[in-house]
């Protein structure tokens, strides 16, 4: 009898882990946002400018309104069972799109494991956005030839739960 085994060009893999934080004003915050960042990630924040002015909200171009951080390898698996624990292992099946992206959010950045309470700090929410991808993938972001991915070949919102609850014994709700 012979085993049917899967492509290895199918395999999915965890591609990159971006954490964002969207003040909405800059000055001190901006500085204390891009700590707790640090502290939570390991690796070295950047500021995010507005990209027009919004004047009903007192916010002008290029002013920096928030803090982002891309963590990627094995520092990105790691980083993502952390804040899988903070939320319980637990993920809405609506926060999956088509495209092997998924996204959730935390509203107490306390409450992540090995982040202790810092009165100077105070206590901040973030977004979370996962990226997963498979083999071939770089064709979309190669300077020459750019090319789309196919359609047998984009990872569908369920074929990324099924790697989330394999991999890291998520819980989709």
């Amino acid at each position: 009898m012979s085993q049917v085994t899967e492509s290895p060009m199918k395999k999915i893999t965890l591609e990159k882990v971006v954490l964002n934080m969207g003040l909405g004003k800059s000055g001190d915050i901006i500085v204390v946002a891009k700590k707790a960042l640090d502290h939570i990630s390991g690796k070295k924040s950047s500021a995010r400018e507005a990209k027009e002015t919004q004047r009903e909200w007192g916010v002008r171009q290029g002013e920096p309104i928030g803090v982002a951080v891309t963590v990627r390898g094995q520092d990105a698996r790691d980083l993502l069972k952390r804040l899988l624990d903070a939320k319980a292992n637990q993920i809405n099946g609506k926060s999956f799109d088509n495209f092997g992206n998924f996204s959730f959010g935390i509203k107490e950045h306390i409450d992540i494991p090995g982040v202790k309470y810092d009165p100077q700090v105070g206590i901040l929410g973030l977004g979370i956005s996962v990226t997963l991808t498979r083999p071939g993938y770089g064709i979309r972001k190669r300077s020459k030839h750019k090319a789309s991915v196919g359609k047998s070949h984009t990872i569908k919102s369920q074929e990324a739960k099924d790697y989330l609850v394999k991999e890291f014994g998520v819980t989709i709700v």
